[in-house]
């Protein structure tokens, strides 16, 4: 932020009391409580809440970063439209506490990202305040202006406001959105929260006034009437009048683009100054203006808490942490998790194989990749949020040869379905997808668990699928991709730490399509795909069931499936993976190989046909009957009949 800014903070920002009993915040229940204070009492609000927001997430957890630099933007919002009436929409929903707080949720604000509590994003059926969930980003341009045409059919005049971040800004839905809101003539307003960048000196000492003067009723009433006169001008002309407002308009912000898809440009204004904020979002209020307005607001991510400014990530998602010093208070293990496998694994690789590139959509830091641009800065791409870009980019490189590999979360690989069909599998080309975060996720809830890959790209013709069922099998399954060259080849990990096992030397090159018997037993089989291999062997031993690794669900390696009904009296197989996933392709080959006919009893354990709540992982796998204590009932079950 410039060192203007920094002084107009310092001298224009109200004197405000530290006390800790919120002698505002402790008056409000619901947002129509704000629409009745003064001003400076506004401001004392926002304080209050920052306050608030701090001491919850200390104990809790959770997002606070991106929660801190929105806090004077939502009071302001809350403070002059008539929420719930006027929808209010934030895009993914991580940035929403302080809004939790303002809308009657307070109280419940110690159970956020807890089994049974509030969420951490904004969910529909936790509150009417919540006109649209949402974990994803670039969703809430699309939503709004549904629901803008909706009220015009409706013939309602609610306010319909959009607050999206800069970075979610790169991904072409909001764009797509915005050309879409720019050829139509519903009043929609959008905020772009921008915390990427300051205000330049220049535009910083003289934008408080313009920005009010270019928000008011008349101002834009009297910009609108121009444009229509210039309509009817002969051509020279209008190109002219076109220039000329174009550079009028230039000389007070950033907003020729916004202008050019058809949006009515205000901005960029301090999004951490009431004094800034409140005329501003009156102004365009009480202008009723048709058509789509952005109003560009800056903001600091971890604004007003020392540690989060001062933190390389902002504390973005933070664990509990000492509200003086900002010390997380993360457990220590020597256990790697599963992504430092991987991306160690993919370093290794890339050490002697110069082809070998890594890409990721604005996840660098969950996905691992920012070690590798350590290592590899020239061969290491974040191209934002932007997964069907980067699915597409991955293509074009490994049709030159390259090797990318696209390290995605699996429920941000989805958005990319197009293009892993398209693209890829199509045309058969040899991009590596490494795919984090798959099955439960814990804490982000249903947005953000892995449950459809296995099926979202088991019908695809031409990929192969691996899964990890240990930190070993994901180092070997690291070196095959890097080997692969025939296509398309994905391999999936989960999130948090592996299970302690010794890590390989040098890894080897899986034979594609073959899987492997860890435990031998009698009677009953367990085939496991992926991360319940754990459960499974601990089933096992009370069992006395043999256990296979599948290790591939594409190729199946239908000889290990044929030893192991013909072996046993029982087969099941586990996954973390949802309904018609890996054990509807091994049913699908039992039936056409008429193992099915021969009288094996045989059971699929998936993820439960639901999107689960937020919980422990732990409770989570509980919750979806995907424990070691639920295989062994499903075997004893079994040998009963």
């Amino acid at each position: 932020m410039s060192e203007h800014i920094k002084s107009i903070y310092k001298e224009e920002q109200p004197t405000i009391s530290s006390s800790t009993e919120y002698s505002v915040l402790d008056r409000i229940n619901v947002p129509s409580d704000i629409r009745e204070l003064s001003d400076h009492e506004i401001k004392q609000l926002a304080h209050d809440v920052r306050e608030d927001l701090i001491q919850t997430c200390s104990k809790t957890g959770g997002h606070l970063g991106s929660s801190l630099g929105v806090v004077e933007l939502t009071t302001a919002i809350h403070a002059t439209f008539n929420t719930p009436e006027d929808r209010l929409i934030f895009d993914v929903g991580h940035q929403c506490y302080p809004h939790k707080i303002l809308t009657g949720r307070r109280e419940h604000m110690a159970t956020i990202r807890q089994g049974s509590g509030l969420s951490g994003f904004t969910k529909r059926s936790e509150s009417p305040y919540d006109p649209f969930g949402a974990g994803h980003s670039s969703t809430s341009i699309s939503a709004g202006l549904g629901m803008a045409v909706a009220r015009d059919l409706d013939e309602k005049d609610n306010d319909i406001i959009c607050v999206i971040g800069d970075g979610a800004m790169s991904a072409g839905m909001a764009y797509e959105a915005m050309n879409n809101a720019g050829a139509m003539n519903s009043r929609l307003i959008v905020i772009l929260n921008d915390n990427d960048m300051s205000i330049a000196p220049p535009v910083g000492a003289l934008n408080k006034h313009l920005t009010k003067l270019v928000s008011s009723a008349p101002y834009i009433t009297a910009r609108d009437l121009a444009k229509q006169v210039s309509e009817f001008l002969p051509a020279p002309l209008k190109a002219v009048a076109k220039k000329a407002e174009e550079t009028a308009r230039s000389a007070l912000g950033h907003g020729t683009l916004f202008e050019e898809l058809g949006f009515y440009y205000v901005g960029p204004i301090d999004g951490h100054n009431m004094d800034h904020l409140l005329p501003v979002l009156r102004n365009i209020k009480d202008s009723q203006r048709k058509g789509p307005v952005l109003i560009h607001v800056v903001t600091k991510k971890g604004n007003g808490y020392h540690p989060a400014e001062n933190s390389a990530d902002k504390m973005h998602a933070v664990a509990q942490f000492d509200v003086v010093t900002g010390t997380q208070h993360k457990p220590q293990s020597l256990i790697p998790t599963y992504t430092k496998v991987f991306v160690n694994a993919l370093i290794k690789e890339a050490q002697t194989d110069q082809k070998i590139v890594a890409i990721t959509a604005a996840m660098s830091s969950g996905t691992g990749v920012e070690l590798f641009e350590k290592e590899f800065p020239n061969r290491t791409f974040d191209v934002g949020i932007a997964e069907q870009h980067a699915v597409t980019f991955a293509a074009g490189l490994a049709s030159e040869g390259y090797k990318p590999f696209c390290a995605l979360y699996s429920t941000f690989l989805q958005r990319g379905y197009d293009q892993l069909v398209h693209d890829v599998a199509i045309q058969n080309l040899p991009v590596r997808f490494a795919i984090d975060r798959a099955g439960l996720v814990g804490a982000d809830g249903a947005t953000h668990a892995g449950s459809f890959d296995i099926a979202y790209l088991g019908c695809l013709p031409n990929f192969v699928l691996m899964a990890a069922g240990d930190e070993a099998e994901l180092a070997h399954m690291t070196h095959t991709a890097a080997q692969y060259d025939e296509g398309p080849i994905a391999f999936r990990f989960p999130r948090g730490q592996g299970i302690g096992i010794d890590l390989p030397e040098t890894p080897e090159f899986l034979d594609i399509g073959k899987g492997r018997i860890v435990k031998e037993g009698q009677n009953s089989a367990i085939l496991s795909y992926g991360s319940r291999l754990k459960e499974a062997l601990k089933a096992a031993e009370k069992t006395g069931s043999t256990v296979a690794d599948a290790r591939f669900a594409k190729p199946l390696d239908t000889f290990l499936i044929d030893r192991l009904v013909q072996e046993h009296e029982i087969l099941i197989t586990i996954e973390d993976g949802s309904h018609c996933g890996f054990g509807a392709i091994v049913l699908e080959y039992l039936a056409q190989a008429g193992h099915l006919d021969k009288g094996v009893k045989v059971r699929t354990m998936t993820l439960p046909d639901l999107f689960q709540n937020h919980e422990a992982p732990e409770k989570q796998y509980q919750d979806a009957g995907l424990t070691a204590k639920d295989i062994e009932n499903t075997i004893s079950k079994l040998k009963t009949f």
